[in-house]
């Protein structure tokens, strides 16, 4: 049987011990409520469905996401944990001050509304958010919900974010070079100043490579007598073999005769020692916008270079498995989003096609 007790504030405290379970209480204003409270928690009780929910009624969205960054994303890689930090924002700046219990699908699906609509800028001008933008940072919602009920024990009921549709996929980028536009690309990278951007922006044309996995690379994992790059950490987690053509492997070659290279790194594209003295990957943000500006290609990102890449191993006549086995796509459904085929490059296959039919019949 619960105990009811009137507190020197005014407000009525209701506590329950029962064996078994931890001792639960909660204050209400009136002793009504305190009474229906005490009911409903003993039968569940009674019940075995009862859960502790005063943790998850105490801390706030902002308290978790700071636990959150502090103890789960440290365990993920560099980048994860920087793009984590970054849509941590928002949603602190939306939901922050929520309890955890008090956040009902209802609220999250505002939030997802909120942002697709828009954010104001400094001028008060709304600034939409993409639906990958607010898929991602609905997907690091869910997460904390899942660690904080299956690790943190605070006793939610349900995680939320679970409970609302989630914003449809892009379509993808069908972003392709011309031939005008490469060629003025590669000379504007190649006249630069530090041939390390040229070769990088090489080596993702031709192999598809993400810039996280040529930045990353190490003298150890090019290996130019067989032509192959063995990637050990990549977005999916799955480690693959990619191999090199002919222009890649030059490209891998000077990279790896730079004269300027120092002894104390094995980076294969390395930049200036920070202030700890350590070196590490070479960073080319502002050379890159520079080329594309000089070249009109502003609407270019680095990125559309794997699907330059891509695009180009698929109309070269490789089969999707071996495309996926090069660029590590898990899925043929993402891979069909990274890969963009020409119809004029294709008009050349079917008048081929068309004089194999012909040719047949007779």
């Amino acid at each position: 049987m619960a105990t009811i007790v009137k507190t020197p504030s005014g407000t009525w405290k209701a506590v329950i011990r029962k064996t078994g379970w931890p001792t639960s209480s909660k204050t209400f204003r009136t002793k009504r409520d305190a009474e229906d409270w005490a009911r409903r928690t003993e039968d569940e009780m009674v019940r075995g469905v009862y859960i502790q929910r005063a943790p998850g009624e105490r801390m706030t969205l902002g308290s978790a996401l700071t636990r959150y960054l502090r103890e789960v994303t440290p365990t993920k890689r560099e980048s994860t944990r920087a793009s984590e930090i970054k849509k941590a924002q928002p949603l602190l700046k939306h939901l922050g001050k929520y309890s955890l219990a008090a956040l009902s699908a209802d609220i999250v699906a505002q939030y997802r509304d909120i942002r697709l609509a828009g954010d104001p800028d400094e001028n008060g001008k709304l600034v939409p958010r993409s639906n990958n933008t607010v898929r991602l940072e609905l997907a690091l919602l869910s997460h904390l919900f899942t660690i904080a009920i299956k690790e943190w024990g605070l006793g939610l009921p349900f995680n939320p974010v679970s409970q609302i549709r989630r914003p449809a996929p892009g379509a993808g980028r069908n972003r392709r070079l011309t031939p005008a536009e490469n060629k003025r690309l590669l000379a504007a990278v190649d006249a630069y100043s530090n041939p390390m951007f040229s070769w990088i922006v090489r080596i993702a044309l031709e192999t598809g490579m993400r810039l996280s996995e040529i930045g990353g690379l190490r003298l150890g994992q090019v290996d130019l007598q067989k032509r192959v790059v063995r990637l050990d950490i990549t977005k999916n987690s799955s480690p693959r073999t990619v191999p090199l053509t002919k222009a890649a492997t030059a490209a891998f070659q000077a990279a790896m005769d730079n004269p300027t290279r120092p002894p104390e790194t094995d980076l294969v594209f390395f930049g200036e020692p920070g202030r700890d003295g350590v070196r590490r990957p070479y960073l080319f943000d502002k050379a890159w916008t520079d080329a594309k500006k000089e070249v009109g290609l502003t609407d270019f990102r680095f990125h559309d270079l794997r699907h330059e890449a891509v695009s180009r191993l698929v109309e070269a006549g490789l089969s999707d498995q071996e495309v996926a086995a090069i660029s590590g796509h898990k899925s043929m459904q993402m891979l069909k989003r990274y890969t963009h085929l020409r119809a004029e490059d294709l008009v050349g296959k079917l008048d081929k096609l068309d004089i194999d039919q012909h040719t047949s019949e007779f």
